[in-house]
């Protein structure tokens, strides 16, 4: 059997180490090879007129060109899946979030001397992201224009009759991957200033989410906010899970509000979709509706099954307005998906269904 072949990807890095420090990461994974690194855009535009990579990974602050105008260059005039690799800084969150809007696929944190297990996790992202952006449809990139942005709780077995099975309001959970950012923004923006209270996880580093939300808090009706353990899930706001941390639905009586921790990470991530789901199934059941949009890998699949089964109306992001469709094929192919409809038809089923009252658990 001819083995499949490998991701080829090019390094753009003004510093010496990091591009030795990103090489020995991706070149430890057998999927990928590193075919060479460039110390600024200028450089790697040399190198494309040799060879066209399956990937770039891309620093955003270079010498001679940022890496912003570069992007917008590249995609406009021979598209290639990029990923961002960012310092983990409050200016750099803000550019790293303008390079998604240009077409970047992926924003991931520049990997540092930290811990081993620091370490370990920083490569577990940065080869997961570029086998994601590998597979990326860059033609449907673009966001159709809506009309008007384990902690213990994540191993916990499904408890859909610990929930309120009727209250005033339901609950939105949200889980999101590669290029879930604009396909948030679409689904957000398109809800109304009344929508039910939603919380969020979107596979984003640490200090990055921040910005993210307050991007999406100026572009939608509703209220936007990074979560903090202790806030209320209310209408007409949502909470992103901050990176680096999951995130997990709580209620106290008829309140329902958030829980931040760390942990280890669950199905490869943290926030880990699923942990937020399975907190989702045991605490709201069927007053939920669960979404899973765009994304690599099978993160939110056992959770959303969870929530189907404690009577919660689910929701996948149909293939053709994937930019991956990774979770959400798993989503179904596990059976916890009630219904499959592209991102521009996703708020009209949240809405559609947050008044009407969930199935009874079997």
């Amino acid at each position: 059997m001819t083995a499949s072949p490998r991701i080829r990807v090019l390094v753009v890095d003004d510093s010496a180490s990091v591009r030795q420090a990103l090489t020995e990461i991706l070149g430890s994974d057998p999927e990928i090879e590193v075919i060479g690194t460039a110390v600024d855009p200028w450089a790697a535009a040399e190198r494309l007129r040799r060879e066209v990579p399956d990937v770039i990974t891309l620093d955003i602050e270079m010498p001679r060109m940022d890496g912003l105008s570069f992007l917008g260059r590249l995609m406009k005039q021979h598209p290639i899946p990029v990923v961002i690799c960012s310092s983990l800084t409050q200016a750099g969150s803000q550019t790293a979030i303008a390079a998604l809007e240009l077409g970047a696929v992926e924003v991931i944190a520049k990997p540092t001397s930290g811990t081993p297990r620091e370490w370990k996790e920083s490569a577990i992202h940065i080869c997961d992201a570029v086998r994601a952006a590998a597979r990326v449809k860059l033609a449907k990139r673009s966001v159709p224009e809506p009309s008007r942005s384990p902690g213990g709780d994540a191993v916990l077995r499904p408890r859909g009759s610990d929930a309120m099975v009727e209250t005033t309001d339901k609950v939105i959970a949200i889980g999101a991957s590669t290029g879930g950012t604009e396909a948030l923004l679409a689904v957000l923006r398109a809800l109304p200033i009344d929508a039910p209270g939603i919380v969020v996880v979107q596979h984003m580093p640490e200090k990055f989410t921040s910005q993210f939300a307050r991007r999406l808090d100026a572009q939608c009706a509703i209220r936007v906010k990074e979560a903090e353990s202790g806030d209320s899930v209310l209408r007409g706001h949502a909470l992103i899970a901050p990176g680096n941390h999951h995130l997990l639905l709580k209620r106290s009586g008829a309140r329902y509000y958030v829980q931040v921790n760390d942990g280890p990470l669950v199905n490869r991530h943290r926030p880990s979709v699923d942990v937020l789901f399975r907190s989702t199934a045991r605490y709201a059941g069927a007053n939920a509706v669960g979404v899973i949009l765009t994304g690599m890998g099978d993160d939110g699949a056992l959770g959303m099954l969870e929530m189907k089964q404690a009577g919660a109306f689910t929701v996948a992001q149909d293939e053709a307005s994937c930019v991956v469709f990774g979770m959400p094929a798993k989503a179904i192919e596990h059976g916890g998906v009630d219904t499959v409809v592209p991102l521009s038809r996703i708020a009209n089923e949240i809405t559609s269904h947050s008044s009407a009252r969930g199935r009874i658990s079997p």
